[in-house]
């Protein structure tokens, strides 16, 4: 298992980065620690910025500094980023069109225990839902890379969500298949396609891998691109499998499964099942915990394809 977050990632990137380019400004409403931003602001103090508690405040002084010309990207725990803060990203950065990164720490049920008020399960929903505003979720500190290295060079609105700690490696170092806006296939297959995105897609590449041996084929899709949805690669896949499994670290509506689900449905019907957290608080516990208590696992994914395949 790799021992670095996605979230140190980002920071390391913006870090070289900045060092070169004044204009990059790092902003944290009392967060540094959590975004892993300390080295941040130790190293270049003159282009951190710290807000405090106020994360309204956090996003509408980010907007106000990309007006100014400078390119702020500004880190907050996803759950208080993509809520309390919720018009401040609709009006100040969407809407307004500013150069503004908002980069949700902690992302999804990663402050496990700590409960409903500190779990983002909405956020894809939410930050989709605004015009102009896209989405992503990275699966591994590879892919975290690649992409803050693309969005560092464009000059849009984005949300990125990461979680609290390191994950497993999706993909290996200096072969990572990356292109902006554009999902990955991870395996192809004939009989089902799995859609994952974040920390979802490790599971089910795993699954993949021991379904395929049981003589399912299987294929995988990373959707780390949430909004614009790839479904060009989309489609691609669909059209050779007969079920179609999404799973996502968030609740049932509004994610990751009703996207992929439109377009199916729109464009080649067909069963679309989504693996999710529920449409209720979720169980206290670790985030492995928890995802073992909802079958988001490897283990979880393989039960369910063989509870449908028995089914049908």
């Amino acid at each position: 298992m790799s021992s670095i977050a996605n979230k140190q990632v980002i920071c390391d990137v913006l870090l070289e980065r900045a060092a070169k380019d004044k204009d990059i400004i790092a902003l944290c409403s009392d967060s540094r620690g959590s975004a892993s931003f300390t080295k941040f602001a130790e190293e270049l103090p003159k282009q951190f910025v710290e807000i405090g508690i106020a994360e309204q405040n956090l996003v509408s002084i980010s907007a106000g500094l990309a007006k100014c010309g400078k390119k702020p990207y500004a880190a907050s725990p996803a759950c208080f980023l993509s809520t309390r803060s919720y018009e401040q990203c609709k009006v100040d950065v969407a809407y307004s069109d500013t150069n503004v990164k908002l980069i949700g720490i902690s992302g999804g049920i990663s402050y496990g225990a700590l409960g409903m008020s500190h779990h983002s399960v909405q956020d894809i929903a939410a930050m989709s839902a605004i015009p102009n505003m896209r989405v992503y979720i990275p699966s591994d500190r590879l892919q975290t890379e690649c992409l803050m290295r693309e969005l560092v060079t464009d000059e849009k609105p984005a949300y990125i969500r990461v979680g609290r700690n390191a994950v497993d490696d999706v993909y290996e170092e200096g072969n990572v298949p990356f292109e902006m806006d554009k999902a990955v296939v991870i395996n192809e297959g004939s009989d089902i396609a799995i859609i994952a995105c974040g920390e979802m897609v490790k599971p089910a590449k795993d699954a993949a891998e021991i379904l395929n041996k049981k003589g399912i084929s299987v294929a995988v899709i990373d959707m780390y691109c949430i909004k614009p949805l790839d479904e060009k690669t989309l489609l691609k896949v669909a059209y050779d499998v007969n079920i179609i499994i999404t799973i996502e670290e968030h609740a049932p509506f509004g994610g990751l499964g009703s996207m992929v689900s439109q377009v199916i449905s729109r464009e080649c019907p067909k069963t679309v099942i989504n693996m999710s957290l529920p449409d209720s608080p979720v169980v206290t516990g670790t985030s492995s915990e928890v995802f073992e208590y909802y079958g988001l696992t490897a283990n979880g994914i393989v039960a369910k394809v063989d509870e449908i395949m028995k089914s049908r």
